[in-house]
């Protein structure tokens, strides 16, 4: 059996081995436009009439039944889960979370403002959407970030358990989703449990434990 080979006799590093810690800089773009990446798919899913899972889904479904815009209903939405995240991810990434949950609520009646009016076919709002809301959540996520709510709940058991972030949210969403039955019809159902599993999918693709060692 061949002997274990010492650190010293290894050689340097190969750049792969190499971990690169994100500067503020980079951190403060990051943030900036997965935020706006996810504001938008969400404006998407919005005009679609239809919804999405996690606490911005749960949002889109209030906002539907209420007279309280989406961006104050999802930061409203947010603050219990706050606790939890400075609990078990730490104030880093609970301020981060926050900062980022806060850009999402800014930018959203940005897009109702400029796009005036958009009508969308409800099976392109509900792919285009929840593949932007993805997108920019990975963007979110590898600046230490996240969207509170479901997000901190998922991101806490892929850390303690090793399961994937995208399974873990994908089986919470399913609540979401039914419960827009309340607001929506048996084919925004449909579409929104189509969306979700395209987002949810996204993030298990591509958001996976040890994957990335700069994160």
């Amino acid at each position: 059996m061949t002997a274990p080979v010492r650190a010293a006799e290894r050689g340097p590093e190969t750049p792969a081995q190499t971990v690169l810690p994100h500067s503020r800089t980079e951190d403060v773009a990051g943030l900036l436009s997965g935020t706006f990446v996810v504001s938008l798919g969400l404006y998407l899913l919005q005009s679609s009439q239809l919804v999405t899972g996690g606490t911005a889904g749960l949002s889109l479904l209030l906002s539907y039944g209420l007279p309280t815009p989406f961006a104050v209903l999802f930061v409203l939405v947010n603050l219990p889960f706050m606790a939890l995240a400075a609990r078990h991810k730490g104030w880093d990434f609970t301020l981060r979370t926050i900062v980022s949950i806060a850009l999402v609520s800014g930018f959203s009646p940005l897009h109702a403002r400029l796009f005036d009016g958009l009508h969308l076919d409800a099976l392109y709002g509900a792919i285009a959407g929840n593949l932007l809301v993805g997108i920019g959540l990975l963007i979110v996520f590898r600046h230490r970030s996240s969207l509170g709510g479901f997000n901190v709940i998922a991101l806490i058991a892929q850390d303690r358990f090793g399961w994937r972030a995208g399974y873990v949210q994908m089986g919470m969403d399913v609540v979401v989703i039914l419960a827009s039955l309340t607001v929506t019809s048996i084919t925004g159902v449909l579409l929104s449990a189509l969306g979700a599993v395209v987002l949810n999918g996204v993030l298990a693709l591509n958001h996976r434990p040890g994957r990335y060692l700069g994160a």
